[in-house]
């Protein structure tokens, strides 16, 4: 089991206190767009995905984000297939 793979289930078990470091690792690995100009703001987004997720680096991210985080990765894995 990759790193990845260990984030994500434990994202999806508890979407609590995560920090942005951890949904780069799982961005960068699914090949998940991440932007940042500067600000105090993330936006992740994929190709063929329906929409982007928007996430405040704050230290914790509210689980409310990591719950759009995780259903753009799981479009993210629908269109690579």
């Amino acid at each position: 089991m990759n790193k990845r793979t260990k984030l994500l289930d434990a994202m999806r078990n508890n979407p609590r206190d995560w920090r942005i470091e951890d949904l780069l690792v799982v961005a960068n690995s699914l090949d998940i767009e991440c932007r940042n100009n500067g600000g105090s703001h993330h936006v992740f987004s994929f190709p063929g995905a329906e929409s982007d997720v928007t996430v405040p680096a704050h230290r914790p991210i509210k689980p409310v984000y990591i719950r759009q985080f995780l259903l753009l990765v799981d479009s993210a894995k629908e269109c690579r297939k």
